[in-house]
């Protein structure tokens, strides 16, 4: 990176020192931005994108810490150097906690602040360098999400999107993995260095949305001792995702139209509005269309966001993913735990295919950390909380048509009634699985070459269509 363009932002009271590190900053070519308090600092983060921060701990009004809590919230990733006059091992590891890159205890050496302001650039350019090598929408949504056809499919539509600066609805299920296709499509676009900004509209109180969303003046409203930026401002350069939408009020509705619409947003309790430059993704488990038909969200608000959707089905619908996905998880909690768990049984990987997964991708991972616990060697059936799924339609009651009694014994009555109901278990497993022979014989338990042979004897062709 070519210093002049690295930024570093100094935030101390005391002129001083902001005056003195502006010196070194400027002898080792780096641009240097100077606030004097913690509220000016958070205006120029959003504004201002700097590469790192020099932070003084101690500080009237907004301190040092408030601030570096605030900005990795933002941006977590940013590094931030704590300023502090105590050299005291507990303000090391509370800054440290706080997510501090590292810290400085005044009075400091100058060559050390070189070397800890160096080593903060280095870390920032591995991580941006970590980042474009390694983060695609191929390799990071298969690896997160799986292989199959239907991730493929949602790849290339981000691969479409992302360059653009469309407005992207991701929907799907809880725990489907609307966020990891979200933060794809950031990564791939050209605001990659900018911030990513999340809120969950279904988590914040609907008396404080829109001063989550637009931020606050001080005095705004009973508690508002400072200002606050809001998300939008937060995210300016950037990308907010806001997720799942459809819980947003019809009044922040309107509000969120018009910061769209005009490219600007308006704090409470402020009189002149604030430019933003803003990428806005949005996520819903439910069909946004029908919720403009029952009335709980705008039509035109809609319109607005709707410039392109992605669907990710649920997990019960690309099972091809969940072994891949079983395995990964296996893996990642093995490390995590420190275990060596080897695989996971065959007949507990039918029950897993077998299973409908209503709480998608997010219940599989819970499902499985809590197998490799309880396992020592292998994951078996007794490992997993969960319950085999119903084939739907096998609920049924033979029928004896006639009086087969009139020629025939009890024990070829009962042959011929087990060959009747047998038949019809295929077929309709058949029916369940669209075919899919290989599934089917996963669901009955039985190999791949019985299916086939069986087939064959009841006349049941490729396509699990009976023929008499």
């Amino acid at each position: 990176m070519d210093p002049s363009a690295t930024r570093v932002l100094i935030v101390d009271d005391d002129r001083d020192i902001s005056a003195l590190l502006s010196v070194l900053m400027n002898k080792e070519g780096l641009t240097n931005l100077v606030a004097h308090d913690g509220e000016t600092a958070l205006q120029k983060v959003p504004l201002a994108r700097p590469d790192m921060l020099l932070l003084d701990a101690k500080m009237p009004g907004i301190d040092g810490m408030e601030v570096l809590k605030r900005v990795k919230e933002t941006d977590p990733h940013l590094p931030v150097v704590l300023i502090t006059a105590y050299a005291e091992l507990s303000a090391s590891v509370a800054a440290m906690r706080a997510g501090a890159f590292d810290y400085l205890a005044k009075p400091f050496d100058h060559q050390e602040v070189v070397r800890v302001v160096r080593a903060a650039l280095a870390e920032r350019d591995r991580r941006r360098r970590s980042q474009s090598e390694e983060i695609s929408a191929d390799n990071c949504l298969r690896v997160m999400m799986g292989p199959s056809d239907a991730v493929t499919r949602i790849i290339r539509e981000v691969n479409r999107v992302a360059q653009s600066d469309f407005s992207v609805i991701v929907q799907g299920e809880t725990g489907s993995g609307k966020e990891l296709v979200a933060r794809a499509i950031y990564q791939l676009s050209a605001r990659a260095d900018a911030p990513f900004i999340p809120l969950d509209c279904g988590a914040i109180p609907e008396t404080l949305i829109e001063s989550e969303l637009f931020g606050y003046q001080k005095g705004a409203f009973t508690g508002a001792g400072a200002p606050k930026a809001g998300k939008f401002e937060a995210a300016h350069g950037g990308t907010l995702f806001l997720d799942e939408i459809a819980n947003l009020p019809l009044g922040a509705q309107a509000k969120l139209l018009r910061v769209l619409q005009e490219k600007a947003v308006l704090r409470l309790g402020a009189v002149k509005p604030v430019k933003i430059d803003v990428r806005l993704l949005t996520a819903s488990n439910q069909e946004l269309q029908r919720l403009v038909t029952s009335g709980q969200m705008r039509e035109d608000l809609f319109f607005r966001l709707n410039e392109f959707t992605i669907t990710i089905p649920p997990l019960r619908d690309r099972k091809d993913d969940i072994p891949y996905l079983a395995k990964r998880f296996m893996d990642l909690t093995n490390k995590e735990l420190k275990k060596s768990v080897q695989r996971i049984s065959e007949y507990c990987l039918e029950a897993l295919l077998s299973y409908n997964w209503p709480g998608n991708v997010r219940q599989l991972r819970s499902v499985i950390r809590r197998a490799v616990l309880l396992a020592d060697d292998i994951i078996t059936e007794k490992h997993v909380d969960i319950k085999r799924a119903p084939v739907p339609g096998l609920a049924f009651t033979p029928k004896i048509q006639g009086t087969p009694w009139d020629e025939f014994s009890l024990r070829e009555i009962v042959h011929r009634s087990v060959v009747t109901v047998e038949r019809e278990i295929l077929l309709q497993v058949l029916k369940h699985t669209r075919g899919n022979k290989a599934k089917a014989a996963r669901l009955l338990q039985i190999d791949y070459k019985t299916i086939h042979t069986k087939l064959k004897q009841f006349g049941i062709n490729q396509s699990g269509v009976a023929h008499d």
